[in-house]
């Protein structure tokens, strides 16, 4: 599926007409890039896919909004979780940092089908992902680390309402 700047995902949720925006960014690997606090100005939580880098740069996210996040690979030390169910506009959120989409492991998958969630969250391979697959949608918000790689560095807003989600990504 190519991925578009801005992209409706046609999951539906009964009940909640509330709009919820959600910031979302992975593999920042201790770098707070300064356009963060204003590309997520005004979201009301954000979720982290992992390879935190730096503990304070949480901190640096809960300024701007409550925060859950994941343990990357590299996050050797910090205090977090690998796998993190939340529930945000009667959606439910799973976060983990590696998933292989075309072969994934199986303690994770089989985690995704007891769940059930509506939106995996995930991080790892620095590049943009956007499908949905049966009734989930796997994102991958890019990577929001230092410049390399030759990669586009990006986060990306997720808006939740009454007739899905919207997924808006950000170029840093």
């Amino acid at each position: 599926m190519a991925i578009k700047a801005s992209q409706r995902i046609g999951l539906t949720s009964a009940g909640d007409s509330a709009v919820v925006k959600i910031g979302v960014l992975s593999d920042t690997h201790g770098h707070f890039d300064p356009a963060i606090p204003s590309l997520f100005a005004g979201v009301d939580y954000i979720l982290h896919g992992g390879d935190i880098g730096l503990p304070w740069l949480i901190l640096e996210l809960e300024a701007i909004a409550p925060v859950t996040a994941v343990l990357g690979n590299t996050d050797d030390g910090l205090e977090f979780r690998e796998t993190e169910i939340v529930q945000l506009n009667q959606r439910k959120f799973l976060l983990h940092h590696i998933l292989q989409m075309d072969r994934p492991a199986e303690k994770i998958k089989r985690r995704i089908i007891h769940e059930n969630p509506d939106v995996v969250i995930f991080g790892h391979t620095h590049r943009r992902y956007c499908e949905t697959v049966g009734q989930t949608l796997y994102f991958n918000p890019g990577y929001a680390g230092k410049p390399r790689f030759h990669l586009p560095r990006s986060v990306a807003i997720l808006t939740c309402d009454a007739t899905g989600i919207t997924a808006d990504f950000l170029t840093l």
